[in-house]
This record gives structure tokens, C-alpha cells and sequence, in this order.
């Protein structure tokens, strides 16, 4: 995601890690760059031995505390943080093999600027929120379609005055913390959508898409003649993919 695209989907208020809050307003929302800023810091102030390329290759308990191996080095702690998904993954549709070889494909991971693409149009594949944020940047030089089942959007500005309000910050607090949990059924059921169906639009709101030029359509199912097809059985003629 490229710095002017905010990158995380919490307010700064709740970005922070223990001893030291973000640096940014409360409610507004860290790029990435901005929160590889802060981790950077974060080790500095409290002169912390980070290890950089240690790949995990398992984690279990021996006698109350947790051991993790890594390789040939084994660690030993009391508590541990499993702070990543399956995210770093990229899952490519078989439909991406039958496009024609001199249309652009990038997956989000691979998407850093608008610069990576040629000229012509672009098919955003997804509607949550990395795809709305990528389509929004992209549609300033591009005609831009973004594909996907609504996903739907928060009904208002996180960044804006109905989010400083201080019940608005506990409501917050309460439901990302005590009920849309891997613990509470609701909680299971959401991270299963969220796995599925893509997430609710956090920061970029419909209207924002129509302002800049963004074309909704329905879910690309495959290809005809090296061109995507939508749902509704359009052929779009685009020149780069992601």
C-alpha cells in the first residue's frame, strides 16, 4: 500500500503497544510506513533485542512456559504474541492463467504505485478494502473498475466528530474487544466472513469511489478471448489486473 494510502484498519488510539502511545491524532488511521515507523521506535526506547528473518517453525508449552523453534535457535518465554496470518500469502484466481500475457497482473502484495501499470484501464479484483483503496489511487490517470459484492461500509467517519465522542471510543473498545473476539460465537462467525467475503469498508465510503471515478461491478467468474468477465457476462477490456 503506498504511504498516502492509509494501511492499518484502527484508529492511532488503539495502535499503540504498551508504554507508548502512537504518535498521530486518535482517530485517524496509520499508513504503513507510519506504523514500521513506530515498531522501529518502540524497540529503540526500550532497548529491545529484535531478531529480524527468523522464520517460526513451531510453538508449543513445555512445563508452563512456551517454546518456539526456529530452525537451528530455540527460544523459551512466558508469554507469546502470534501477530500474523495467512495475509503474506497471495491467493491468485485460476482465472488470472486464462487473461491475455500482456495484460498487467499484481496481486495487493505485489502493488506498491500507480507507476507498476501501463496505460489503459484497470480491473480492481475485490471490493474490500485494500481494493477500494488501491482503485481510489489508481483512478486518477486510470478508468478504474472495481469488482466484488458489496461489502459494505461503516456509517460514519471513523476520523470525523461522532468518532472523538468519548462513548463512541468505549463502544469501540468494547466490541473489538469483548465481542468480535475468536471467543465469542459472533466473534468466529465474523473472522469467518472476514476470511470469505472480504471486510467491511472502514475508511473509504461509497460516495468516495463514485467522486473519483470508480466503476462498481459485479464478481469476475472468468475469462473470454484473454479478457475478464463479469458476472453479469461484460467483457471488460482492461490493460492491467490486480
Amino acid at each position: 500500500v503506498p504511504r498516502s494510502t492509509p494501511g492499518l484498519s484502527s484508529p492511532a488510539a488503539f495502535d499503540g503497544l504498551a508504554g507508548m502511545k502512537f504518535p498521530a491524532p486518535p482517530f485517524s488511521f496509520p499508513t504503513k510506513d507510519d506504523m514500521a515507523d513506530y515498531l522501529e521506535a518502540y524497540a529503540r526506547r526500550f532497548q529491545l533485542p529484535v531478531r529480524n528473518g527468523v522464520r517460526v517453525e513451531r510453538l508449543s508449552r513445555r512445563g508452563g512456559r512456551y517454546q518456539i523453534d526456529a530452525g537451528d535457535q530455540r527460544f523459551e518465554a512466558d508469554n507469546v504474541v502470534v501477530a500474523m496470518s495467512s495475509y503474506q500469502v497471495a491467493r491468485v484466481p485460476e482465472l488470472a492463467k486464462k487473461l491475455r500475457p500482456d495484460i498487467v497482473q499484481l496481486h495487493s502484495i505485489e502493488y506498491r504505485n500507480p507507476q507498476q501499470l501501463k496505460p489503459g484501464g484497470v480491473l480492481l479484483v475485490g471490493a474490500g478494502n485494500s481494493g477500494a483503496e488501491i482503485a481510489i489511487e489508481v483512478a486518477r490517470d486510470h478508468q478504474t473498475w472495481m469488482s466484488g459484492r458489496d461489502t459494505g461500509h461503516v456509517p460514519f467517519r471513523v476520523d470525523g466528530l461522532p468518532a472523538r465522542l468519548f462513548l463512541m471510543k468505549l463502544l469501540f473498545r468494547f466490541v473489538f474487544h469483548r465481542v468480535l473476539t475468536v471467543g465469542t460465537p459472533l466473534g468466529r462467525r465474523a473472522r469467518q466472513k472476514v476470511f470469505t467475503q472480504g471486510t467491511t469498508l472502514i475508511r473509504v465510503k461509497p460516495k468516495q469511489l463514485a467522486d473519483a471515478g470508480v466503476r462498481r461491478v459485479p464478481k469476475t467468474t472468468g475469462a473470454l478471448n484473454g479478457l475478464p468477465v463479469l458476472e453479469d457476462g461484460r467483457v471488460l477490456d482492461v490493460a492491467n489486473v490486480i
